[in-house]
């Protein structure tokens, strides 16, 4: 290899997303060619000044003013922190409960969230360029660290309405489907929000405790029964029950603030939040890996369905994974989307992965047959 030749490392190895990653980096002296993701790096002006930098990329991470010139004389790339944003474009972790809804205390409007939406609304139309770009580095980054999370997890997504609300049976089914799931060792992903999302996000949080936890919880919730009208008293309950019962178990929420009506729920312990929805939908399907359970929904399920149906259809992705839609009544004559499931399965692989239950009780026995 020539003298000049600078040999970078490969994969995801070349991420740095932490003080620690990049302490132990440069003590190495390796930082060509690495990427540093979001990480401050103003009290490692030594380091900076101090090893070689040349291919490195530097996304969002303050310096000091010599530092930054220096790793540009290197030849690295700096993309500086933008001012003035509600939000990390550049960010390499996904984002918790406690970062999303910070200042709750003082008002839903004020938190990061809030602020985001309010952001997005200003920008989605107004034809700026970088805006654009800016969102599209967000959810890239978003992305990346969400399957950097499910590396070698086994995913079922569960699917349901933001309109099921908290203190009804339907609500505390899909708890006990979120509980049921994560306690056969599946990590638990849903659409991140309200209603039945939150409700399985919940049953994932209550697996480690008994049933007397996750009927207590139930019960705090409904006295807050939807985020409608007051998102700071919905969340500020969700909040309750996680003081209450600290150290709940682990699932995934990924929403979007392309439905900004509907806030994150708080039971997600890691939330990929995304401002393109078809990025979100695509992404959260996709990662399902072990099979997607629907629950009662309007429009916004209907859609998931059939985004899920196609792949599975022309196994794009391989072996189609299991769907079991629940309510009978629900899928056969309020909106009958299962007549057309089994039409489009008729005849293929997939017939075997789709089931119709009546109970979400019966979901996870539908799951695990049709995984065997």
């Amino acid at each position: 290899m020539p003298e000049d030749e600078v040999k970078f490392p490969a994969g995801s190895d070349t991420e740095i997303e932490s003080l620690s990653e990049f302490d132990a980096a440069a003590e190495r002296g390796e930082l060509a060619g690495y990427r540093v993701q979001s990480v401050d790096l103003t009290g490692r002006t030594s380091a900076l000044l101090g090893v070689d930098t040349a291919g490195a990329v530097f996304l969002g991470c303050a310096m000091e003013p010599d530092a930054a010139a220096k790793v540009r004389g290197d030849g690295a790339l700096v993309f500086p922190p933008v001012p003035d944003l509600p939000f990390d474009p550049y960010r390499g972790a996904l984002y918790s409960p406690a970062e999303l809804f910070e200042g709750l205390a003082q008002g839903y409007e004020g938190t990061p969230d809030a602020l985001s939406y309010d952001w997005f609304q200003r920008t989605r139309a107004d034809g700026d360029i970088f805006s654009s770009m800016l969102r599209s580095i967000h959810d890239d980054a978003i992305s990346d660290a969400l399957d950097e999370l499910l590396v070698g997890a086994r995913v079922v997504g569960v699917m349901g309405g933001h309109a099921m609300a908290r203190g009804t049976a339907e609500y505390e089914g899909a708890a006990v489907l979120g509980r049921t799931l994560a306690r056969a060792g599946f990590t638990v992903a849903t659409g991140g929000g309200p209603g039945a999302m939150e409700a399985a996000n919940l049953g994932a949080y209550a697996a480690p405790f008994d049933d007397a936890m996750l009927a207590s919880a139930l019960q705090l919730l409904a006295g807050e029964p939807s985020f409608r009208p007051s998102v700071s008293a919905w969340a500020r309950a969700a909040f309750e029950v996680r003081t209450k019962w600290p150290r709940g178990g682990t699932s995934v929420g990924i929403p979007t603030w392309f439905y900004g009506h509907e806030p994150p729920n708080a039971f997600a312990d890691a939330i990929a939040k995304y401002f393109a929805n078809a990025t979100r939908e695509d992404g959260l399907l996709a990662r399902s890996n072990a099979g997607v359970v629907f629950l009662p929904g309007a429009a916004g399920t209907v859609q998931e369905i059939f985004d899920n149906a196609t792949p599975n259809y022309y196994e794009s992705r391989g072996t189609p994974t299991p769907m079991v839609l629940v309510d009978r009544a629900h899928w056969t004559q309020e909106l009958p989307t299962w007549p057309l499931l089994q039409a489009l399965a008729k005849d293929r692989p997939m017939a075997a992965r789709i089931a119709l239950v009546d109970s979400v009780s019966e979901a996870p026995d539908a799951l695990a047959r049709m995984s065997r």
